[in-house]
Order: structure tokens, then C-alpha cells, then sequence
């Protein structure tokens, strides 16, 4: 199973200007469907007097996940362009939003596609890529008597912690990478008073 990909490592800008109009290119790495709303209405709060913002991401490391949106420019003349740029430069985990300014003078369809197409463009040529493994998140929930097992696993496979818990009852969020999922899962639960779950 592929589970590595190209994203970026921060947000970009791209800018491109024709006849008036102004195209404003953000990218952003993003991961969830809910970050790229999050990210949306940001933009639409700051850019509050834009005419349009068209954007396309693709989500995950099998970029099974993706979409274009036109807002209300002509069908396929904005975020179909987009999704094309981020496609071309193989990224995934991506999103690009294209802000546009409307100058007073029509670009036709043609000249849409090509002014989402080179803001878009610049925009992730400035972007520093990063290979990343895709990842899932475990919860591990345990007794304390089984810290140290837990915890050695931990060490083995590297694994970063994003939340932790002793007490008690103790719980642990691990990120693992997909390729090893199974196996993490299957030696956790192998231990004695250990049960994990695996939030999607």
C-alpha cells in the first residue's frame, strides 16, 4: 500500500494580474475536510470584498479524496484549473484557494483558465515540498501497572505521542503510519489490560 506522498511544508502565495483583475493564489497543507472549511471562512472574513474564491484541494496519500469549486465563475473556467496545478505537481494534503479582485473587464473562459492556472502555478512553486507518510491515530487505554510495556512500544516503532494521560487509568494518542497500523495494533493488544482504538 502507497502511503507516502508530496505536500507542502507551509503556506505560499501567488499572485497574477490581467486586465485589472487581480488573482490572489493561497496554499495551504491541510489534512481534513475540516480544516479546509476552517481555512474558507478565514478567507472569506479577510477577503470579505473579493468577488470570488474558487479553490481545490486532494486529500490523502491515494489523493482518492479531492474537489473544485467554481464560486459562481463559469463551470470548470476556475477550480478545475486549479486542481490541474496541484495534480501536475503531484501534491496531495493541499489545498489552493484563488482569490479574485474583478477588474471591470471580462477575461472570457480562456482567460480564466489561464489566470487560476498561473496563480495557482506560482503559488506552489514557492512552496517548499516535504515527503510525508500518511498516519492514523491510536488511542491506547491501559492500567498503570502497564506503563512501561506500553511505553517501550512507544520507543520501538518511534511512535510521536500527541496527548497523554496517567493516572490510574491511563491513555495514550499515538500516531503511527498506516503501513504499520496493524502490526502497533496487534502488539498493543497483545498486552495484557491494554485495549486500543483507532479514531479515523
Amino acid at each position: 500500500m502507497e502511503d507516502t506522498y508530496n505536500t507542502i511544508e507551509a503556506p505560499t502565495e501567488g499572485l497574477y494580474k490581467e486586465k485589472g483583475s487581480k488573482f490572489i493564489a493561497l496554499a495551504y497543507p491541510v489534512f481534513t475536510e475540516e480544516e479546509v472549511k476552517e481555512v474558507l471562512a478565514e478567507l472569506k472574513k479577510q477577503y470579505y470584498d473579493a468577488r470570488h474564491h474558487c479553490y481545490a484541494y486532494i486529500l490523502g496519500a491515494d489523493k482518492a479524496r479531492f474537489r473544485a469549486n467554481d464560486d459562481g465563475e463559469p463551470n470548470h473556467s476556475a477550480g478545475d484549473p486549479i486542481l490541474g496545478q496541484i495534480r501536475s505537481a503531484d501534491l496531495s494534503n493541499v489545498l489552493v484557494v484563488v482569490i479574485r479582485y474583478f477588474g471591470g473587464t471580462k477575461l472570457g473562459v480562456g482567460g480564466l483558465i489561464n489566470a487560476y492556472k498561473t496563480a495557482t502555478a506560482e503559488a506552489l512553486a514557492l512552496a517548499t515540498v516535504v515527503k510525508q507518510h500518511e498516519t492514523a491515530l491510536l488511542q491506547a487505554h491501559y492500567a498503570y501497572p502497564q506503563m512501561n510495556d506500553v511505553m517501550s512500544l512507544v520507543k520501538e516503532y518511534d511512535l510521536p505521542v500527541r496527548e497523554q494521560h496517567f493516572e490510574l487509568n491511563c491513555r495514550l494518542t499515538l500516531e503511527v503510519r498506516k503501513k504499520l497500523q496493524e502490526e502497533v495494533v496487534a502488539k498493543l493488544e497483545d498486552m495484557e489490560g491494554v485495549s486500543v482504538t483507532v479514531q479515523e
